[in-house]
């Protein structure tokens, strides 16, 4: 590990204006994420802000929804009660992912801007891209079994892994950010990460120095019917192969409402709007899931060795749907690790 500054910020201002003003600053949460990718040199900040002591680890009533403080730790998230009562799908994610010792630690802002967990992007005697911009992507044309199969460009096919993150884009939240000078803005999350593109070595829509305050969640009617899925190589420990966050709303058996995100298939959490587009209005049935899985599915780009998550996915998608349908919970299944194209 590299030397760096550490500071501990004693409010918001100071921190924002310390990481505004160095662009190679960065935020110290939990560390999960980060101080891994120190150790094994793949970022190296020169000065770490500490802002786990700032007052943004609260979870409680914002007008009909919720607001989720971003320096509240996973755990603390998923078992709240209001998190468990009102958001169920959100607390099915977060316990779906990692260990019970990593939850403890990471907190909900860090989530979002943990990055991606491949081998490539690790390896820094390989090629990549988001790692180091111009010296291509290893991943293109190497060993690119767990990648994207969504809005990947030839610069970068990496998934992002967080699991709190897909139930948070089928849920509409918003994210609050601060920067200088007391500027806020509000980021909805459809448009808080980013596709590749040309630039992927840049995660998200933040500005340097921006910081999350909180994750806002609006009302909704989907507490009873959400469930999650994760699909990875072995029972735990383990990012998702795929995964699938599904919600709905029914009048009777018909779809009134439905919401769907995908996990490990894109370079952020995939929002299956053609899925739910084709399945409002129509019967809750095993039938019309599997037809609104294949919709989304004929979008899909597969590279050469993930051709597998093509089919996967489908069946990850009407499975999801069903578990909702029965009242909800979250799932998890092995995958066969020797699984062919």
């Amino acid at each position: 590990m590299r030397p760096f500054k550490y500071s501990n910020a004693p409010d918001p201002a100071t921190a924002i204006k310390i990481v505004s003003a160095n662009p190679t600053a960065k935020y110290l949460g939990g560390g999960t994420n980060l101080v891994d990718l120190m150790k094994e040199d793949v970022m190296r900040p020169s000065e770490l802000v500490d802002v786990t002591r700032l007052k943004y680890s609260k979870i409680e009533k914002k007008g009909d929804g919720v607001s989720i403080g971003s320096t509240a730790t996973n755990a603390f998230t998923a078992n709240d009660e209001i998190i468990r009562k009102n958001y169920p799908l959100l607390s099915m994610a977060i316990l779906a992912g990692a260990s019970a010792q990593i939850r403890n630690m990471a907190t909900n802002g860090g989530n979002l801007n943990q990055r991606t967990r491949c081998p490539y992007f690790y390896d820094v005697h390989m090629p990549c891209n988001k790692r180091e911009p111009g010296t291509g992507c290893g991943a293109f044309n190497g060993l690119n079994k767990n990648h994207a199969i969504f809005g990947w460009s030839e610069k970068c096919v990496a998934t992002h892994p967080s699991d709190m993150a897909v139930a948070l884009a089928a849920l509409d939240a918003v994210v609050q950010v601060e920067g200088l000078n007391n500027a806020k803005r509000s980021i909805q999350f459809a448009d808080f990460h980013r596709l590749p593109g040309d630039h992927p070595e840049k995660d998200n829509n933040l500005k340097q120095g921006e910081f999350i305050t909180s994750i806002d969640l609006p009302a909704n009617q989907l507490a009873d019917k959400s469930y999650y899925l994760k699909i990875r190589e072995r029972s735990s420990y383990a990012f998702a192969l795929v995964s699938v966050a599904a919600a709905l709303v029914t009048d009777g058996n018909k779809v009134k409402e439905v919401r769907i995100a995908l996990g490990g298939v894109a370079h952020k959490p995939w929002r299956a709007s053609v899925a739910e587009k084709w399945l409002t209005g129509k019967e809750a049935t095993e039938a019309n899931f599997k037809a609104a899985a294949a919709a989304e599915l004929k979008n899909a780009k597969p590279l050469e060795h993930n051709k597998y998550k093509v089919g996967l996915a489908a069946k990850a998608i009407a499975r999801a749907l069903e578990g909702a349908m029965q009242g909800g919970a979250y799932g998890t299944m092995e995958a066969d690790s020797t699984n062919k194209d």
